[in-house]
């Protein structure tokens, strides 16, 4: 079962509010909802991968903060090993991304009421949770 390194963004505001993107159709796990970012490639480290994936899917530069959580979840033939970390954003966020077709802003209370791809749920139940990262 080969395994992939991926990174992912709990992109914050001061308000407490998360940022949420939905799957677009025709891409892998259509429909469900995640934290944006994506795989790391051979010789990057996890908090530039993020950076990157952040400027490629999002058009947006980061400050890569804390991380929350890393795990592995078994997803079809593959284990995703998924290391999600914290970001302050202070803007109004990302208007537009290559890879969703819904970007939303969420309590963390409200995070429970969508439908989560399975790699991301660690993430999803210490954020809704308000525990601070380790």
């Amino acid at each position: 079962m080969p395994n992939i390194e991926v990174v992912a963004a709990v992109l914050t505001r001061d308000d407490g509010s998360v940022f949420v993107c939905r799957r677009s159709p025709g891409r892998a796990s259509a429909g469900f909802w995640e934290f944006p970012g994506g795989k790391v490639e051979r010789g990057e480290e996890p908090r530039d991968a993020l950076a990157r994936e952040l400027r490629e899917e999002l058009d947006i530069e980061s400050q890569i903060g804390a991380l929350i959580t890393r795990d592995t979840t078994a997803v079809g033939s593959a284990r995703i090993d998924l290391a999600c970390y914290r970001i302050a954003f202070d803007s109004e966020g990302p208007k537009r991304s290559t890879d969703h077709d819904e970007l939303r802003w969420m309590t963390p209370s409200e995070l429970h009421l969508l439908r989560w791809a399975p790699p991301d749920l660690p993430a999803v139940r210490i954020v809704s949770a308000g525990q601070p990262s380790p």
